[in-house]
């Protein structure tokens, strides 16, 4: 979901929740031990054939929103100056080093000798320069919010570029490791929606849309070649064909392995399967501008009336979460101390606020399962709640929740990482506004120690939490299957994105 409604075209915002969507019925049962690696060697011009969910709907990452995109195109086709890990370090790409300023406002980059375009034009810092300052100029470009505090970008030559910005940012450089941060040939005409011309390991070889996309390996890459020759990408949106997929042989690896469905792999002892942390926040939005919901006794009842342990174990997904913050960003604090599960509580409070009866709407976009829903009516039943649930399709949803805030409880995924801003900012549709978490929040992110900004998120969080400015049901994670013969598939937050250059597969 985007941290900055205001910012980004209704299009842009679709996408990344649609994204979240189809990622909801991830899973976080124990992972099974894993099957021996086959002895046979690595080939280095196999075929991993890897199936996923949700298909791009272009590849044009620069203008086009969604973990779809992200997911496939980062660090494989396109890379920036900085990645960031599985879990979620930053780390360097494109650039062989860089250094911060004490005071937080100038970042020097050195970028690594002998980087080529996929076409073969060698990388230079001007193709950098002409990159972000497109995404700092022009607002139908990707990260352009979070560009807002860059005053100059700079080439001071071939191999070095300097980024100054107005005011310290504690998230540029975690900005730089999203679409923000890709660097794309100067004054390049490929069609970004139906080609690529990227830096990374792999080069796109074809598209047959509604079906696959395949990747050849860039054997002109200039950092280490990637272990594997070719990858397609198989798009199985229905969860039990997925599985089927896997099972007569398609499939080399199933991401987003449905929970009800992991004993059909596990039995066969052909898999290994994984599951991956992610920064999936599955919330509980309230309107916190509407009547009964800006009564902070009535929503501090709903969140008591969850028996969160209950709901994560009844969805197979993740792990409870009582606060904005998930374990994979900074800031993290276990809130559980907040709401404990008390329905007794919940009555109390409930007929303290005059409402021992109360009817309230729950509005859930329609590609979400039931079970979420069903044990909330459930749950709140016992305390004298009558929830309705009201699924509605995915632009219905954008246009009556996200744009105009007409709702009283929703559900959604919230999937991007570091996107505390939303309770930092009232004009978003949860219409939680807190000064003293908006002051904190704004000191986080000018606090140039990192250590000293996580403890100032770390104390906005509580404060949300012990708001109730919404509930937060639970973290969620990935269950992946593959088979014996692959090794290094990656498994946390590959939500977001799947590095592929280190995969090996074992000759048949």
């Amino acid at each position: 979901m985007s941290a900055s409604p205001t910012r980004r075209t209704a299009g842009s915002a679709a996408l990344g929740l649609l994204a979240a969507g189809v990622f909801a019925l991830s899973a976080c049962t124990p992972a099974a031990e894993p099957t021996p690696t086959a002895s046979a060697p690595a080939d280095p011009d196999a075929t991993l054939t890897v199936g996923l969910v949700l298909e791009p709907t272009n590849l044009d990452i620069r203008h086009t929103s969604g973990a779809a995109l992200e997911q496939v195109l980062v660090d494989n086709i396109y890379e920036g100056l900085v990645t960031r890990t599985q879990e979620n370090d930053i780390e360097e790409r494109l650039a062989s080093a860089y250094e911060v300023s004490a005071d937080g406002l100038t970042y020097d980059f050195t970028l690594n000798e002998g980087v080529t375009f996929h076409d073969g034009t060698p990388l230079t810092s001007a193709d950098v320069v002409a990159s972000y300052e497109t995404v700092r100029t022009d607002a139908s470009v990707q990260g352009n919010a979070e560009f807002a505090g860059v005053a100059s970008i700079e080439a001071p030559d071939a191999q070095t570029v300097r980024i100054t910005l107005t005011q310290p940012d504690q998230n540029f450089l975690f900005t730089l490791t999203g679409p923000a941060g890709l660097v794309f040939k100067n004054g390049d005409t490929t069609d970004l929606k139906n080609d690529e011309n990227g830096t990374g390991p792999f080069m796109l070889d074809r598209w047959a849309k509604g079906s696959a996309i395949t990747f050849d390996r860039y054997d002109e890459y200039w950092g280490d070649k990637a272990t594997i020759g070719e990858v397609v990408f198989e798009y199985i949106p229905d969860f039990t064909a997925g599985v089927n997929a896997a099972l007569d042989g398609t499939l080399d690896v199933l991401t987003a392995v449905d929970p009800n469905l992991v004993s059909q792999l596990e039995d066969t002892g052909d898999f290994t399967i994984t599951t991956g942390r992610t920064t999936d926040k599955a919330t509980l939005a309230f309107n916190n501008r509407k009547a009964p919901l800006d009564d902070v006794r009535v929503r501090e009842a709903l969140r008591l009336a969850v028996d969160h342990e209950a709901l994560v174990e009844a969805i197979g997904a993740g792990q409870t979460l009582y606060g904005p913050i998930p374990e994979l960003d900074p800031g993290y604090e276990d809130l559980s101390d907040v709401a404990p599960y008390d329905p007794a509580r919940a009555k109390t409070l409930l007929k303290e606020a005059g409402h021992e009866k109360l009817d309230l709407t729950l509005t859930i976009p329609s590609f979400y399962g039931t079970t979420a829903a069903q044990v909330l009516v459930s749950d709140y039943a016992k305390v004298g709640v009558s929830l309705e649930v009201k699924r509605v399709e995915f632009p219905t949803w954008l246009e009556d929740v996200y744009t105009n805030h007409d709702y009283e409880l929703s559900f959604v995924l919230h999937v991007e990482p570091r996107d505390f801003v939303n309770f930092a900012n009232p004009d978003y549709y949860f219409g939680y506004d807190d000064a003293e978490v908006q002051k904190l929040y704004a000191q986080s992110q000018t606090e140039t120690d990192p250590k000293k900004s996580a403890e100032l998120l770390k104390k906005a969080a509580r404060i949300v939490s012990e708001d109730h400015a919404a509930d937060w049901l639970y973290n969620g994670a990935t269950l992946t299957a593959h088979t014996a013969a692959v090794s290094g598939f990656p498994t946390d937050s590959i939500n977001s994105r799947i590095d592929l250059a280190g995969v090996t597969k074992s000759a048949e």
